[in-house]
């Protein structure tokens, strides 16, 4: 398990880093919330755990930028702050679950589990569903919809929908021009392996943001789909 903890406590941050080490989890700790919002956008976590008020970008203007996007990772919000209304805003803003301190580790991570397990659940519930989630995509393959952190994307040609589906389903593996076109346009291709070069330009061009591109080329090799990293300032 991979978990990032934004947390500007140091107290905390060395416990916790503590007890996540003796529970065997990677755990990644950041104090500054817009620090730690950019690395929850570029990284593949299992987790979140943001405390509320944080330099740079407070915890619940992190959860709700993340779920404006259709960030779907768990999120637990740690914070001093005890009130009923402070609850219900930060459960409103998406996050999962709310640990008040001082709070047992114990405790905490019972919560984890908790959270992590029923996001399990449901990403097998899509996947049976014929729905395929990212950090920033979802791809649902029965009717071929793709939205891009929560914007859909319209013009994809049947072949590009496939080729962004399999590198979806396969983050940070290298395929070849041969291997691609034996997986995604089938045995029965006769014809130029440029055309994967032309496909991935296509692609680049309607999926890549103002801040990211997706398809990195590896250099006498073929491509990679990657989602952290490739931000461009």
């Amino acid at each position: 398990m991979k978990i990032l903890v934004i947390e500007d406590n140091e107290s905390v941050s060395s416990m916790l880093e503590l007890f996540l080490s003796k529970e065997g989890i990677d755990g990644q700790f950041v104090m500054d919330g817009l620090d730690g919002y950019h690395q929850a956008r570029v990284g593949e976590w299992d987790c979140l755990i943001i405390d509320w008020m944080l330099p740079g970008m407070d915890g619940v203007t992190i959860c709700r930028k993340l779920r404006e996007e259709n960030y779907s990772t768990p999120i637990i919000m740690l914070t001093a702050k005890d009130s009923e209304s402070e609850q219900v805003l930060g459960l409103e803003m998406g996050a999962d679950d709310y640990v008040t301190k001082p709070f047992s580790p114990l405790a905490l991570m019972a919560r984890i589990k908790a959270v992590t397990r029923r996001y399990s659940a449901l990403k097998e519930t899509l996947q049976e569903e014929g729905v395929i989630e990212s950090a920033h995509f979802r791809i649902n393959s029965t009717t071929r919809e793709v939205l891009l952190n929560g914007k859909q994307i319209q013009n994809l040609t049947p072949k590009e929908f496939d080729l962004l589906c399999h590198f979806v389903q396969h983050p940070k593996q290298v395929f070849s021009r041969e291997q691609l076109l034996d997986r995604v346009w089938g045995y029965d291709f006769y014809g130029d392996d440029r055309t994967v070069d032309v496909h991935i330009k296509r692609l680049r061009t309607k999926i890549s943001t103002n801040n990211q591109t997706f398809f990195h080329t590896i250099w006498g090799v073929g491509y990679r789909f990657d989602e952290t990293i490739g931000e461009r300032k």
